[in-house]
């Protein structure tokens, strides 16, 4: 009978510590309210970083478009990079910057709990906190101007494998032409 009441009482007490951690748990990974993520993305300006990388990101690939544009066709003309520049430009303008935050919401709240949420907001509501969203542009356009040269080098290797791939298909096609038909029984 003692054995069995140390028993119960060791149960108990392993199922209070396990609900009481649950609880506890549960309390600090509380899901974050589209508020909090709002309120997260108002700390850290992310408004202005999307406009800003947005911005950096469509001049890089301008730029790159316009290499290799001009490399696959010679005879484009400035016309025509401009009219492509300026649907470049229609389609970014279109772009509504509130309808994509809303839609990063939902991304934002199923990996991030309202403690996370809150520590990033403490965090960059410091000082050191703004000083990175601050260099953050020049951080990320620094580092897109670094990698354009390995990512030209990438453009180029995979247009030189597409071409090469298409002349194969070419020449494959008209080995086959030249061949009479023999239809085997």
């Amino acid at each position: 009978m003692k054995v069995r009441a140390v028993f119960l009482a060791v149960l108990m007490c392993l199922t209070s510590v396990r609900l009481f951690g649950q609880a506890a748990t549960t309390a600090g990974d509380a899901p974050a309210s589209p508020e909090d993520i709002k309120k997260m993305f108002d700390v850290m300006h992310i408004r202005d970083q999307m406009k800003l990388v947005m911005e950096q990101v469509s001049q890089q690939m301008r730029s790159m478009t316009h290499e290799q544009i001009r490399k696959s066709q010679p005879d484009v003309t400035d016309k025509d990079i401009a009219r492509l520049d300026a649907i470049s430009d229609e389609v970014m303008k279109g772009m509504s910057m509130e309808g994509l935050l809303d839609d990063m919401i939902p991304v934002y709240q199923k990996h991030l709990s309202k403690s996370d949420v809150d520590a990033m907001v403490g965090f960059y509501s410091t000082p050191t906190g703004q000083k990175i969203l601050r260099e953050m542009p020049a951080m990320t356009r620094d580092g897109m101007q670094a990698m354009q040269p390995r990512l030209r080098q990438m453009m180029d290797d995979a247009n030189t494998r597409i071409e090469k791939m298409v002349k194969e298909q070419q020449e494959e096609q008209k080995n086959d032409s030249g061949k009479p038909n023999t239809v085997k029984n």
